[in-house]
Protein backbone atom coordinates (compact mmCIF):
# COMPACT_ATOMS: atom_id res chain seq x y z
CA UNK A 1 0.00 0.00 0.00
CA UNK A 2 1.04 3.61 -0.46
CA UNK A 3 3.27 4.90 2.30
CA UNK A 4 4.07 8.37 3.61
CA UNK A 5 7.59 9.63 4.16
CA UNK A 6 9.20 12.96 5.03
CA UNK A 7 11.60 15.24 3.17
CA UNK A 8 13.47 17.59 5.50
CA UNK A 9 15.77 20.39 4.33
CA UNK A 10 16.66 21.30 7.92
CA UNK A 11 15.13 24.76 7.35
CA UNK A 12 16.60 27.77 9.15
CA UNK A 13 13.84 30.25 10.02
CA UNK A 14 14.54 33.93 10.50
CA UNK A 15 15.95 34.49 13.98
CA UNK A 16 17.20 30.91 14.27
CA UNK A 17 20.47 29.03 13.69
CA UNK A 18 21.67 25.80 12.04
CA UNK A 19 22.22 24.35 15.52
CA UNK A 20 18.54 24.83 16.35
CA UNK A 21 17.55 23.44 12.95
CA UNK A 22 19.45 20.23 13.69
CA UNK A 23 17.61 19.88 17.01
CA UNK A 24 14.32 20.44 15.20
CA UNK A 25 15.19 17.84 12.56
CA UNK A 26 15.86 15.18 15.17
CA UNK A 27 12.70 16.12 17.05
CA UNK A 28 10.69 15.91 13.82
CA UNK A 29 12.21 12.53 12.93
CA UNK A 30 11.29 11.14 16.34
CA UNK A 31 7.78 12.57 15.90
CA UNK A 32 7.56 10.97 12.43
CA UNK A 33 8.69 7.61 13.77
CA UNK A 34 5.93 7.62 16.41
CA UNK A 35 3.35 8.59 13.78
CA UNK A 36 4.34 5.75 11.45
CA UNK A 37 6.12 7.55 8.62
CA UNK A 38 8.25 5.15 6.58
CA UNK A 39 11.34 7.21 5.65
CA UNK A 40 12.99 10.42 6.67
CA UNK A 41 15.19 11.95 3.97
CA UNK A 42 17.51 14.95 4.04
CA UNK A 43 18.67 16.85 0.95
CA UNK A 44 22.08 18.21 -0.01
CA UNK A 45 22.14 21.97 -0.62
CA UNK A 46 25.06 24.38 -0.40
CA UNK A 47 25.33 28.10 0.22
CA UNK A 48 21.61 28.45 1.02
CA UNK A 49 20.89 30.71 4.02
CA UNK A 50 17.65 28.92 4.80
CA UNK A 51 18.84 25.29 4.45
CA UNK A 52 21.20 23.61 6.94
CA UNK A 53 21.55 20.12 5.40
CA UNK A 54 24.80 20.71 3.48
CA UNK A 55 26.77 17.94 5.23
CA UNK A 56 24.00 15.48 4.46
CA UNK A 57 25.67 12.22 5.51
CA UNK A 58 26.64 13.73 8.88
CA UNK A 59 23.08 14.86 9.50
CA UNK A 60 21.69 11.46 8.46
CA UNK A 61 23.90 9.90 11.14
CA UNK A 62 22.59 12.40 13.70
CA UNK A 63 18.97 11.55 12.89
CA UNK A 64 19.53 7.79 12.65
CA UNK A 65 21.28 7.77 16.04
CA UNK A 66 18.30 9.47 17.65
CA UNK A 67 15.68 7.12 16.17
CA UNK A 68 15.21 3.37 16.20
CA UNK A 69 13.11 2.11 13.28
CA UNK A 70 12.38 4.76 10.65
CA UNK A 71 14.48 4.55 7.48
CA UNK A 72 16.84 7.53 7.11
CA UNK A 73 18.51 8.65 3.92
CA UNK A 74 19.34 11.26 1.33
CA UNK A 75 16.89 12.97 -0.93
CA UNK A 76 19.40 13.36 -2.27
CA UNK A 77 23.15 13.33 -2.44
CA UNK A 78 24.21 15.40 -5.47
CA UNK A 79 26.63 12.86 -6.89
CA UNK A 80 28.50 15.17 -9.30
CA UNK A 81 29.79 17.02 -6.23
CA UNK A 82 31.53 13.89 -4.91
CA UNK A 83 33.69 10.93 -5.70
CA UNK A 84 31.51 7.77 -5.86
CA UNK A 85 34.05 6.04 -3.62
CA UNK A 86 33.70 8.68 -0.90
CA UNK A 87 29.89 8.37 -0.99
CA UNK A 88 30.17 4.56 -0.89
CA UNK A 89 32.38 4.83 2.20
CA UNK A 90 30.10 7.37 3.89
CA UNK A 91 26.92 5.37 3.30
CA UNK A 92 28.72 2.09 3.96
CA UNK A 93 29.63 3.57 7.33
CA UNK A 94 26.03 4.66 7.96
CA UNK A 95 24.70 1.23 6.96
CA UNK A 96 27.21 -0.44 9.26
CA UNK A 97 26.12 1.78 12.15
CA UNK A 98 22.37 1.53 11.43
CA UNK A 99 21.88 -1.73 9.49
CA UNK A 100 18.77 -2.01 7.35
CA UNK A 101 17.74 1.61 7.84
CA UNK A 102 19.79 3.64 5.33
CA UNK A 103 18.72 4.85 1.86
CA UNK A 104 20.89 6.60 -0.74
CA UNK A 105 19.00 8.87 -3.12
CA UNK A 106 21.15 10.36 -5.88
CA UNK A 107 20.69 13.51 -7.95
CA UNK A 108 22.82 15.08 -10.67
CA UNK A 109 22.19 18.78 -9.95
CA UNK A 110 24.85 20.70 -7.97
CA UNK A 111 22.43 21.74 -5.22
CA UNK A 112 23.93 25.22 -5.37
CA UNK A 113 24.73 28.14 -7.63
CA UNK A 114 27.62 28.14 -10.10
CA UNK A 115 30.10 29.87 -7.78
CA UNK A 116 29.34 27.49 -4.92
CA UNK A 117 29.61 24.55 -7.30
CA UNK A 118 33.11 25.69 -8.23
CA UNK A 119 34.01 26.02 -4.55
CA UNK A 120 32.93 22.38 -4.16
CA UNK A 121 35.61 21.52 -6.77
CA UNK A 122 32.84 20.27 -9.05
CA UNK A 123 33.72 19.84 -12.72
CA UNK A 124 31.20 22.14 -14.39
CA UNK A 125 32.08 20.89 -17.86
CA UNK A 126 31.69 17.13 -17.35
CA UNK A 127 30.13 15.16 -20.18
CA UNK A 128 26.56 13.89 -20.08
CA UNK A 129 27.60 10.28 -19.53
CA UNK A 130 29.43 10.92 -16.26
CA UNK A 131 26.42 10.71 -13.93
CA UNK A 132 25.25 7.27 -15.16
CA UNK A 133 28.83 6.00 -14.94
CA UNK A 134 29.17 7.36 -11.41
CA UNK A 135 25.90 5.70 -10.36
CA UNK A 136 27.05 2.36 -11.77
CA UNK A 137 30.42 2.74 -10.08
CA UNK A 138 28.66 3.38 -6.78
CA UNK A 139 26.41 0.35 -7.22
CA UNK A 140 29.49 -1.75 -7.90
CA UNK A 141 31.14 -0.62 -4.64
CA UNK A 142 28.10 -1.93 -2.69
CA UNK A 143 28.03 -5.31 -4.47
CA UNK A 144 29.32 -8.60 -3.06
CA UNK A 145 32.02 -8.93 -5.72
CA UNK A 146 32.92 -5.50 -7.10
CA UNK A 147 34.40 -5.37 -10.59
CA UNK A 148 36.69 -2.54 -9.55
CA UNK A 149 40.06 -3.28 -7.99
CA UNK A 150 39.26 -0.53 -5.47
CA UNK A 151 37.17 -1.48 -2.44
CA UNK A 152 34.87 0.67 -0.35
CA UNK A 153 35.58 -0.21 3.28
CA UNK A 154 32.98 -0.17 4.72
CA UNK A 155 30.66 -0.54 1.76
CA UNK A 156 31.44 -3.75 -0.12
CA UNK A 157 28.60 -6.26 0.17
CA UNK A 158 26.28 -3.94 2.08
CA UNK A 159 23.78 -3.38 -0.77
CA UNK A 160 22.66 0.05 0.41
CA UNK A 161 19.41 0.79 -1.50
CA UNK A 162 20.10 3.35 -4.24
CA UNK A 163 17.42 5.62 -5.70
CA UNK A 164 17.51 7.95 -8.70
CA UNK A 165 16.06 11.40 -8.02
CA UNK A 166 15.00 13.84 -10.69
CA UNK A 167 12.76 16.65 -11.87
CA UNK A 168 12.97 15.87 -15.59
CA UNK A 169 12.68 12.96 -18.00
CA UNK A 170 16.41 12.19 -17.75
CA UNK A 171 16.20 10.70 -14.26
CA UNK A 172 13.15 8.64 -15.21
CA UNK A 173 15.00 7.13 -18.16
CA UNK A 174 18.10 6.35 -16.12
CA UNK A 175 16.19 4.81 -13.20
CA UNK A 176 14.22 2.63 -15.63
CA UNK A 177 17.35 1.52 -17.51
CA UNK A 178 19.17 0.56 -14.30
CA UNK A 179 16.13 -1.02 -12.64
CA UNK A 180 16.21 1.35 -9.66
CA UNK A 181 13.44 3.04 -7.67
CA UNK A 182 12.63 6.56 -8.83
CA UNK A 183 11.77 9.70 -6.85
CA UNK A 184 10.40 12.73 -8.69
CA UNK A 185 10.70 16.25 -7.24
CA UNK A 186 7.10 17.19 -7.93
CA UNK A 187 7.00 19.26 -4.74
CA UNK A 188 8.85 22.06 -6.55
CA UNK A 189 9.16 21.06 -10.24
CA UNK A 190 5.93 19.33 -11.30
CA UNK A 191 5.88 20.31 -14.98
CA UNK A 192 7.03 16.94 -16.41
CA UNK A 193 5.60 14.77 -13.64
CA UNK A 194 3.12 12.63 -15.56
CA UNK A 195 5.38 12.16 -18.57
CA UNK A 196 8.28 11.14 -16.33
CA UNK A 197 6.13 8.58 -14.49
CA UNK A 198 4.92 7.11 -17.79
CA UNK A 199 8.44 6.83 -19.22
CA UNK A 200 9.76 5.21 -16.06
CA UNK A 201 6.97 2.65 -15.79
CA UNK A 202 6.86 1.80 -19.49
CA UNK A 203 10.62 1.38 -19.97
CA UNK A 204 11.53 -0.12 -16.58
CA UNK A 205 13.87 -3.10 -16.73
CA UNK A 206 13.69 -5.51 -13.79
CA UNK A 207 17.03 -5.86 -12.03
CA UNK A 208 18.74 -7.43 -9.07
CA UNK A 209 17.77 -4.28 -7.14
CA UNK A 210 14.07 -4.09 -8.03
CA UNK A 211 11.64 -6.41 -9.81
CA UNK A 212 8.97 -3.86 -10.70
CA UNK A 213 8.87 -0.04 -10.98
CA UNK A 214 8.50 1.93 -7.78
CA UNK A 215 7.63 5.63 -7.81
CA UNK A 216 7.99 8.08 -4.94
CA UNK A 217 6.63 11.59 -5.48
CA UNK A 218 7.36 14.82 -3.63
CA UNK A 219 4.23 16.49 -2.27
CA UNK A 220 3.80 19.61 -0.13
CA UNK A 221 1.43 19.55 2.82
CA UNK A 222 0.46 22.58 4.88
CA UNK A 223 -2.18 21.30 7.27
CA UNK A 224 -3.83 23.07 10.19
CA UNK A 225 -7.12 23.20 12.07
CA UNK A 226 -8.70 25.48 9.43
CA UNK A 227 -8.15 26.28 5.75
CA UNK A 228 -7.37 29.88 6.67
CA UNK A 229 -4.70 28.88 9.19
CA UNK A 230 -3.10 26.50 6.68
CA UNK A 231 -2.98 29.20 3.99
CA UNK A 232 -1.29 31.47 6.52
CA UNK A 233 1.34 28.83 7.36
CA UNK A 234 1.97 28.11 3.66
CA UNK A 235 2.92 31.75 3.04
CA UNK A 236 6.40 31.15 4.50
CA UNK A 237 7.19 28.57 1.81
CA UNK A 238 5.59 30.77 -0.84
CA UNK A 239 7.80 33.69 0.16
CA UNK A 240 10.87 31.45 0.23
CA UNK A 241 10.22 30.18 -3.32
CA UNK A 242 9.75 33.71 -4.66
CA UNK A 243 12.92 34.88 -2.91
CA UNK A 244 14.88 31.97 -4.40
CA UNK A 245 13.53 32.49 -7.93
CA UNK A 246 14.36 36.20 -7.64
CA UNK A 247 17.98 35.43 -6.79
CA UNK A 248 17.54 36.44 -3.16
CA UNK A 249 17.76 33.21 -1.13
CA UNK A 250 17.23 33.87 2.55
CA UNK A 251 16.21 32.27 5.82
CA UNK A 252 12.62 31.02 6.04
CA UNK A 253 10.46 34.11 6.61
CA UNK A 254 7.59 34.24 9.09
CA UNK A 255 4.09 33.77 7.66
CA UNK A 256 2.05 36.71 6.40
CA UNK A 257 -1.71 37.11 6.54
CA UNK A 258 -3.38 37.13 3.10
CA UNK A 259 0.03 36.89 1.39
CA UNK A 260 -1.30 35.86 -2.04
CA UNK A 261 -3.53 38.93 -2.18
CA UNK A 262 -0.52 41.23 -1.86
CA UNK A 263 1.65 39.88 -4.68
CA UNK A 264 1.52 40.36 -8.43
CA UNK A 265 -0.44 38.21 -10.86
CA UNK A 266 2.84 36.96 -12.32
CA UNK A 267 4.07 35.89 -8.89
CA UNK A 268 0.81 34.06 -8.18
CA UNK A 269 1.11 32.29 -11.54
CA UNK A 270 4.67 31.22 -10.69
CA UNK A 271 3.63 29.87 -7.28
CA UNK A 272 0.71 28.00 -8.83
CA UNK A 273 3.18 26.29 -11.16
CA UNK A 274 5.85 25.53 -8.56
CA UNK A 275 3.46 24.39 -5.83
CA UNK A 276 0.93 22.61 -8.03
CA UNK A 277 1.51 19.36 -6.12
CA UNK A 278 0.37 20.56 -2.72
CA UNK A 279 -2.35 20.13 -0.14
CA UNK A 280 -3.14 23.26 1.86
CA UNK A 281 -5.97 23.32 4.35
CA UNK A 282 -7.88 21.77 7.21
CA UNK A 283 -7.79 17.98 7.70
CA UNK A 284 -10.71 17.25 5.34
CA UNK A 285 -9.22 19.48 2.63
CA UNK A 286 -5.80 17.85 2.93
CA UNK A 287 -7.28 14.34 2.84
CA UNK A 288 -9.19 15.09 -0.36
CA UNK A 289 -6.19 16.68 -2.09
CA UNK A 290 -3.75 13.93 -1.09
CA UNK A 291 -6.04 11.14 -2.27
CA UNK A 292 -6.73 12.94 -5.55
CA UNK A 293 -2.99 13.21 -6.18
CA UNK A 294 -2.45 9.50 -5.46
CA UNK A 295 -5.39 8.55 -7.71
CA UNK A 296 -3.99 10.68 -10.54
CA UNK A 297 -0.39 9.45 -10.32
CA UNK A 298 -0.62 5.96 -8.83
CA UNK A 299 2.24 6.91 -6.52
CA UNK A 300 3.74 4.05 -4.53
CA UNK A 301 4.93 6.51 -1.89
CA UNK A 302 4.55 10.21 -1.09
CA UNK A 303 7.52 12.16 0.25
CA UNK A 304 5.90 14.96 2.23
CA UNK A 305 7.54 18.38 2.50
CA UNK A 306 6.15 20.89 5.01
CA UNK A 307 8.36 23.98 4.98
CA UNK A 308 6.66 25.79 7.85
CA UNK A 309 8.21 28.61 9.88
CA UNK A 310 7.03 27.53 13.35
CA UNK A 311 8.37 24.17 14.49
CA UNK A 312 5.29 23.21 16.52
CA UNK A 313 3.01 24.07 13.60
CA UNK A 314 5.23 21.91 11.37
CA UNK A 315 4.90 18.97 13.75
CA UNK A 316 1.13 19.44 13.76
CA UNK A 317 1.01 19.53 9.94
CA UNK A 318 2.79 16.18 9.68
CA UNK A 319 0.51 14.73 12.37
CA UNK A 320 -2.61 15.80 10.49
CA UNK A 321 -1.26 14.46 7.20
CA UNK A 322 -0.76 11.02 8.70
CA UNK A 323 -4.08 11.05 10.57
CA UNK A 324 -6.13 11.79 7.45
CA UNK A 325 -4.14 9.57 5.10
CA UNK A 326 -5.93 6.49 3.78
CA UNK A 327 -3.43 3.89 2.54
CA UNK A 328 -3.87 2.44 -0.93
CA UNK A 329 -2.75 -1.12 -1.86
CA UNK A 330 0.70 -0.91 -3.50
CA UNK A 331 3.88 -2.94 -4.00
CA UNK A 332 6.44 -2.01 -1.36
CA UNK A 333 10.21 -1.87 -1.02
Amino acid sequence: MTRLSILDLAPIPEGSTPAQSFKNSLHLAQHAERLGYHRYWLAEHHGMPGIASAATAVLIGHVAAGTTSIRVGSGGIMLPNHSPLVIAEQFGTLESLFPGRIDLGLGRAPGSDQRTARALRRNLHSDADEFPRDVQELLDYFSDEPQSAVRAVPGTGLHVPVWILGSSLYGAQLAAALGLPYAFASHFAPQELMQAIDIYRQTFRPSAYLRQPYVMLGFNVFAAETDERAQYLASSAQQAFLNLRSGRPAKIPPPVEHFLQGISEGERFLLNQILACSAIGAPETVATQMQAFIAKTGADELMIASNIFDHEARLASYRIAMEVFTPQPKALI
